[in-house]
């Protein structure tokens, strides 16, 4: 007898069409369906092989700069995948040869945003969304800023873009990085916003905007969120847990203000 004729459907089965988390699976005796079983196994090679699929920078290269931004790329002090897995910490500093690099190459004014492009967890993702969500971000550039260079880092972990950040003197920075493969997400993308980037600094200075692909959070929206959050910063002087993320509040103009406080019984 085929294995969907034994399957026993779940009271929640109406719920996976608000959601792709694995739920509402269904059972055959006490065991999952032949069919979820071999799925799972799928999304979890998937995952697997987004951590360890290589970036191809050069290709990322030449599609950012058909962007119109200027690339340089720098490694970090990590030399090979086996010792990015199993030391985060050397993923976090750049090699001693790409910091004079960066720094012999450094120009005045100084960045008000740059902008870091890592493989982090998974190079899927950058390979995939990066160049998106940048085209976004070219798209709705603030009048004046400066970017700097588009600085794409190898074995790199989040903290990596402090580095690269202070080197050029940036005010602000944004790592643009592989997330941890899910096993409905292999190829998600996660940007990280640190005013004053300095080595040094920890995860409580940042704010985080996740989950950046076609079936999260689109490209368009993360662009939004991200300059809304550089706004912020650079007129608090601040990033972190002191940063409110109110992006998608409407603002409200004088009339609605005067309306308000009507409402409100004001005079």
């Amino acid at each position: 007898m085929a294995d969907d004729a034994l399957v026993q459907p779940d009271p929640w089965q109406m719920l996976r069409r608000h959601t792709r988390a694995r739920i509402a699976l269904g059972r055959v005796g006490s065991s999952l369906p032949t069919r979820e079983v071999l799925d799972f196994g799928v999304s979890h090679a998937l995952a697997r092989d987004a951590v360890h699929l290589p970036l191809d920078t050069e290709a990322l290269q030449q599609t950012i700069e058909r962007l119109g931004f200027d690339v340089t790329q720098v490694a970090s002090r990590a030399a090979d995948r086996h010792t990015y897995l199993l030391r985060p910490d050397l993923g976090r500093r750049v090699a001693p040869e790409d910091v004079a690099h960066l720094q012999a190459g450094a120009r005045t004014p100084a960045p008000d945003l740059l902008l870091v492009v890592g493989d982090g967890l998974s190079s899927l993702a950058v390979a995939r969304q990066a160049p998106l969500l940048l085209a976004e971000l070219k798209a709705r550039w603030p009048q004046g800023w400066r970017s700097g260079p588009v600085v794409i880092a190898r074995q790199a972990r989040v903290a990596l873009a402090d580095e690269v950040g202070e080197a050029l003197g940036a005010r602000m920075v944004a790592m643009l990085i592989g997330e941890r493969p899910g096993l409905t997400s292999p190829d998600s993308l996660g940007v990280y916003l640190t005013w004053a980037p300095r080595v040094g600094c920890n995860d409580a200075q940042r704010n985080c905007i996740s989950n950046i692909r076609p079936e999260g959070l689109s490209h368009a929206a993360a662009a939004h969120k991200l300059l809304w959050l550089a706004r912020e910063a650079r007129r608090l002087q601040l990033t972190g847990v002191a940063l409110k993320d109110e992006s998608d509040v409407p603002e409200i103009g004088d009339a609605g203000v005067r309306q308000l406080g009507h409402e409100r019984g004001a005079p």
